[in-house]
């Protein structure tokens, strides 16, 4: 969850009231959304069509979008909790667990949620931790001791049941890097929502992480982290929506959701020169060798 560049108030009243794009032409080649928020698009922003289950309607609405796959992220441990049940019942879903970085100082006892996230890491179907990291945006000072504790804690569990790591990074590339020096990272490092700059980005890509783009990568604004794309090799490259929020361009403000994955996905395509099939292709490869087999 990382709703940089800051929403302005309007944006966030259009994304609150439900009012989802039209779904966007479908990929030939299926690819999968390597970080969503079922559960919170359901609560703050809905599903694109009414009826039915509203979780069951957002994977539909991205299975007939070419987006067969989806991985649930956990920011506490309640949505962890919940994410690690809808993986265990649905084949299309895998989920990660964790304490959202933001979230670690609020807790009277950071040491139980820990021991609670450790304990759901070992479920079958959790396939990473995340999302964890430091966020030097949202998060003062007196908070960041408890923050940087709990990253720490949480790269310990990735390395102790061979999971992957998805780190949330706002305003804190430098800090982020030190601690998985210090720690040693686990084998599997994946940059979620990507947010740096090329410079950023070729020293993650040397160290083996994986970047993963938002729709963020659309903003006009963004120019950096177009550099940062058109430099990621392809087997290091994941795309996500981190929905409901950073719904790509032409349809910023509104809320986002799995099925508008093609949208990130065609930038990515033409921001980096590759074929679209043939990146498709890449990025579900990706998720296969990261996350392993969702069925």
């Amino acid at each position: 969850m990382n709703t940089q560049p800051s929403e302005s108030r309007k944006q966030r009243s259009a994304r609150r009231s439900g009012e989802f794009p039209p779904p966007p032409e479908p990929l030939a080649v299926p690819v999968f959304d390597s970080h969503t928020h079922l559960d919170i698009t359901v609560h703050e922003a809905g599903v694109p069509e009414a009826g039915g289950d509203p979780v069951e309607a957002l994977i539909t609405a991205a299975a007939k979008s070419g987006v067969d796959r989806l991985v649930q992220v956990g920011v506490d441990v309640a949505s962890s909790r919940w994410g690690a049940e809808l993986a265990a019942r649905h084949p299309a879903v895998l989920a990660t667990v964790a304490l959202h970085p933001n979230e670690a100082p609020t807790l009277a006892d950071l040491d139980e949620a820990l021991r609670e996230i450790e304990t759901l890491a070992a479920e079958p179907r959790v396939r990473g931790l995340g999302e964890t990291g430091l966020d030097t945006f949202r998060t003062g000072a007196a908070g960041r001791p408890a923050q940087e504790r709990s990253f720490r804690a949480h790269i310990a569990i990735a390395k102790r049941y061979g999971k992957p790591l998805i780190i949330h990074d706002r305003d804190a590339h430098a800090d982020v890097l030190r601690v998985l020096d210090e720690e040693g990272a686990p084998d599997v490092v994946v940059l979620h929502c990507f947010s740096g700059d090329a410079e950023f980005a070729a020293e993650c890509v040397r160290r083996g992480y994986l970047l993963s783009f938002a729709g963020t990568v659309t903003f006009a604004s963004a120019a950096q982290l177009r550099a940062a794309a058109a430099l990621t090799p392809p087997d290091q490259l994941l795309v996500e929506t981190d929905a409901p929020y950073l719904t790509p361009v032409p349809f910023r403000g509104r809320p986002n959701a799995s099925y508008l994955i093609p949208v990130t996905v065609r930038a990515l395509a033409e921001i980096t020169g590759h074929d679209l099939d043939t990146l498709c292709a890449a990025i579900s490869a990706n998720g296969d060798r990261i996350f392993g087999p969702w069925r």
